[in-house]
């Protein structure tokens, strides 16, 4: 079958190491099924592969790839849970992994599951849409909904305004009845991000004209000055991503005087990518998609999600 595979780490130019054609058929242990795959979507842990972080080089070559949407065996649409593992909240497992860190991924004409991490798709949803969830979407989701502890109409931040997981968040909160604010280096996103729902928009950096109720991190080591300032007494920071770095000043002083929470967060759980799905459904929200790429052209979308150039996310079809 045709699969888009790590064959080799480099930090430096990480898709030296992506390689596309053949790959034998996936191997399904008991109490596993296969999905035949009809939409998979780019994320920054694809990249972060090929750098050769978080994953051994003995598992090379492997299938890269943690988000699909198809059909399984029986003919069932379904949406793919990537996150291996086993307890209420698989995200707790000490032995959890996603896939293509352990298991081949998603990027391939068919892929191997647990069954138990098959959701079904919701007929409103197209398989493209449905493929942007289970990493990027079910990220934010629970970012918001789960470890934010907000009520309605609170004020949120989200650091850096382009990427699956901000502009996930942006569309998410916009409808979950918060105010969304952004931020971002780029003026052409900041607009974007006011065109997706954002209240407003500001420069990274920049002052706010007020302190805000929780601010959603995953830039890292770049922002984190500016998000802890910009909390209110009591706020709370999430954090899920440091795509900038993982070693940022942690500013105790300011973080015990003013009464702040740092909540740490991964990925989410199954019964949440299905309530998730659902939310989409009731609320009419779609996933904000760059661009959509057929597969055997998953070169470009590499490309570009390391050039930076994307607002939403980049999704392959089969």
């Amino acid at each position: 079958m045709f699969a888009v595979t790590a064959t080799q780490f480099d930090p430096d130019n990480p898709l030296t190491g992506l390689t596309l054609g053949d790959h034998p058929e996936p191997k399904v242990p008991d109490g596993w099924t296969t999905v035949t795959v009809r939409a998979t979507a780019l994320n920054h842990h694809d990249l972060w592969t090929l750098k050769g972080v978080g994953i051994r080089k003995e598992r090379l070559p492997i299938v890269l790839g943690c988000d699909a949407a198809g059909v399984d065996e029986d003919g069932n649409e379904v949406i793919v849970h990537s996150v291996i593992g086993t307890g209420a909240d698989e995200t707790l497992d000490p032995k959890r992994s996603l896939l293509s860190e352990v298991h081949d991924g998603t990027f391939a004409e068919r892929v191997a599951v647990p069954r138990r991490n098959l959701v079904p798709k919701p007929a409103a949803l197209s398989f493209e849409e449905a493929a942007c969830l289970p990493t990027a979407w079910l990220t934010a989701y629970r970012m918001l909904f789960d470890k934010a502890g907000l009520e309605p109409g609170s004020t949120v931040l989200v650091q850096g305004a382009g990427g699956g997981v901000a502009t996930a968040l942006i569309a998410l909160g916009r409808a979950g009845g918060y105010r969304m604010w952004v931020t971002s280096r780029s003026e052409e996103k900041r607009a974007k991000a006011l065109e997706l729902g954002a209240d407003q928009a500001f420069a990274s950096g920049a002052r706010l004209p007020e302190r805000v109720d929780a601010v959603m991190e995953t830039v890292g080591q770049a922002t984190w000055d500016h998000s802890l300032k910009s909390l209110r007494p009591g706020g709370r920071i999430v954090v899920s991503g440091a795509t900038s770095g993982q070693t940022p000043s942690a500013e105790l002083n300011r973080v015990f005087f003013l009464q702040l929470s740092v909540t740490g967060t991964t990925m989410g759980t199954r019964d949440q990518l299905g309530r998730l799905a659902t939310f989409l459904t009731q609320t009419g929200v779609r996933p904000l998609i760059d661009r959509t790429l057929p597969l055997t052209q998953a070169r470009d979308g590499f490309s570009a999600l390391h050039e930076g150039d994307v607002f939403g996310k980049i999704v392959f079809t089969l």
